[in-house]
């Protein structure tokens, strides 16, 4: 490949440049491109049983189908689980040592399949090693802190309240270490500067009006909606940020392979400020500025998606098309934006398979293991056609409420083509500042018309859906558990669909139908999204497989491991 030239030329038809954070973006995705993989044939690496490692492979297929989350967040959810089981539920009988913690992990991410086996070199222990060490002495310290605290606590229930609250500090430390891990794991020098990029620019445009009292906040707000939108973080990744942002000291100390008494009391005044750091953090996760500035980053998300997508096609390419003029350019990032829309397509229906597993084992069966016996404690008529509607029915709604996703339309990707401009080229800046907005608080007595109004058309949607199924034959149980399918699936769809739905920069253009409709089924949609953040998360899968499965299972895959490693030596004795 040759490395594209990064100096401004006059093209013959339409002279046009690009800024110095696009040329920074080329060179880095170019070398990344063109790095060649200096593998060390004779460096030891971490191997495991390919027999064992399909049972576990399929184990953790299984326990992810019962736990749905977004296939980018699998494997840091996977090392909290394995912190947290090592840690907190084995670590009571043995003792847990960073080093034997580290080796455990790895071997388990490798057999699980979240990362390849015969690939991770074996210093990977002891780097990952370094980085539990410092989440194993802070908690140390926690725990002294706690134990002191208890040793002054008369009261039972006060004491029961510090050492709930001691178990919290420290399962929020674990997914703090599970997130640095899988930082450390998958670092991504493309994204990395993709988010430099962004906040050059997301900062020099958006302005906040001075009766806004957020100025302090700017900054870090700005970076946490990048990751909300641009890196897809979650609440754990993004609680990381900010414990890192208020902490400056605290990545240098896990690149040691001692620590000094300098360290020592540094960890110890991160233990002792916990308690405040975690109220700050809080703030800033649940920002008044927070949904604003996520919709302008989920803007400029997809124009920074789009333009590192076209590079990364063909940097030589592609700057050469700049070189001749807009018109080639523009060609190429159509086509990207067309390839974008294919893929979140396949994508959607991906993911709602994955979903429809999902409800299937998690909600559906709860038919059969609630519907019928309540059915007879209430002396009901048990109705065969309802109970297969009940079965069948999330299926079957998640199933058309994805079929009839609509893709982006041509405006959409015009609006997106002028946005790369806007990122890219010299002279296309933006010109008009994105200046926030003070939320205006609607006064009480139009809450209460509104609220009132939704209620009454939530109270009317549910009065026709049960006259319907009053009409079929369904009893009040089954009506029950058919509302709340009805609820939880729609909600669960717009979670399902938000891949394409990111896609989109025009909006909906308002209607009568559209209208009607956010009038009638919005209600249901909010109910489910209650559901969905209380009443289903108590996942009793998730509890079977964390609490009464996993632990046995493992075990046994480990002295599988081990009778697969004495056989192969009892064999390479023979020879």
């Amino acid at each position: 490949m040759v490395s594209p030239n990064l100096i401004r030329h006059q093209a013959a038809d339409e002279p046009i440049a690009i800024n110095d954070n696009t040329k920074k973006l080329f060179q880095v995705i170019y070398s990344e491109q063109d790095k060649k993989e200096e593998s060390d044939s004779d460096a030891p690496v971490i191997r495991v049983s390919e027999l064992i490692s399909r049972l576990a492979f399929f184990y953790e297929k299984v326990r992810n189908a019962v736990d749905y989350d977004e296939e980018h967040l699998l494997r840091k959810n996977a090392i909290s689980r394995i912190l947290r089981r090592q840690v907190v539920i084995e670590g009571v009988i043995k003792d847990v040592d960073s080093e034997g913690l580290s080796n455990h992990l790895l071997v388990e991410l490798i057999r699980g399949g979240y990362l390849p086996n015969n690939k991770v070199p074996e210093i990977k222990i002891k780097e990952v090693s370094f980085l539990l060490e410092k989440y194993m002495r802070l908690k140390d310290q926690l725990s002294l802190k706690v134990n002191t605290s208890l040793n002054l606590k008369s009261n039972l229930s006060e004491a029961k309240d510090v050492l709930n609250e001691k178990n919290r500090m420290i399962h929020w430390l674990l997914d703090l270490a599970a997130c640095e891990i899988e930082d450390s794991l998958a670092p991504n020098r493309v994204k990395q500067m993709i988010a430099n990029n962004m906040f050059d620019v997301l900062s020099s445009d958006i302005v906040l009006p001075k009766e806004l009292p957020y100025e302090a906040d700017l900054e870090i707000q700005i970076y946490l909606s990048m990751g909300r939108k641009f890196l897809k973080l979650d609440k754990e990744m993004l609680s990381f940020v900010l414990f890192k942002y208020y902490n400056d000291a605290w990545i240098e100390l896990g690149i040691k392979e001692s620590f000094t008494k300098e360290d020592e009391s540094k960890l110890s005044k991160i233990a002792a400020s916990i308690p405040e750091l975690t109220k700050k953090i809080d703030y800033q996760l649940n920002h008044p500025l927070a949904k604003q500035l996520d919709k302008i980053v989920r803007r400029y998300s997809l124009f920074f998606n789009v333009l590192s997508e076209t590079v990364e096609e063909n940097p030589t390419k592609v700057y050469a098309e700049i070189q001749k003029g807009e018109k080639g350019f523009i060609n190429l990032i159509r086509k990207t934006c067309e390839k974008k829309y294919s893929k979140a397509k396949s994508r959607l229906w991906r993911a709602a398979l994955r979903s429809i597993i999902y409800i299937f084992l998690t909600k559906s069966i709860f038919v059969f293991l609630i519907e019928v016996p309540a059915i007879k404690w209430f002396h009901e008529p048990l109705n065969p056609v309802a109970l297969g509607i009940n079965v069948a029915f999330p299926a079957i709604l998640l199933f058309f409420i994805v079929l009839l996703t609509q893709s982006p339309q041509e405006d959409n990707t015009n609006r997106i083509i002028e946005g790369v401009k806007e990122i890219s080229f010299i002279g296309k800046e933006k010109k008009q500042p994105l200046i926030l907005r003070l939320q205006k608080k609607r006064n009480l007595f139009a809450s209460f018309i509104f609220n009132f109004i939704y209620a009454v058309s939530f109270l009317f949607s549910v009065y026709v859906i049960i006259l319907g199924l009053s009409f079929i034959g369904f009893n009040w149980v089954s009506i029950t558990i058919f509302l709340f399918f009805l609820a939880f699936v729609s909600f669960f769809s717009i979670l399902v669909a938000r891949g394409v739905k990111d896609l989109m920069i025009i909006e909906r253009r308002e209607n009568l139908g559209t209208f009607v409709l956010d009038l009638f089924y919005m209600p249901i949609i909010l109910v489910g999204r209650w559901l969905s953040n209380n009443i289903s998360r108590v996942n009793i899968f998730i509890f079977i497989f964390d609490f009464i499965i996993e632990a046995p299972f493992k075990i046994l895959v480990e002295v599988a491991e081990d009778w697969t490693k004495y056989v192969r030596e009892r064999r390479d004795n023979m020879e």
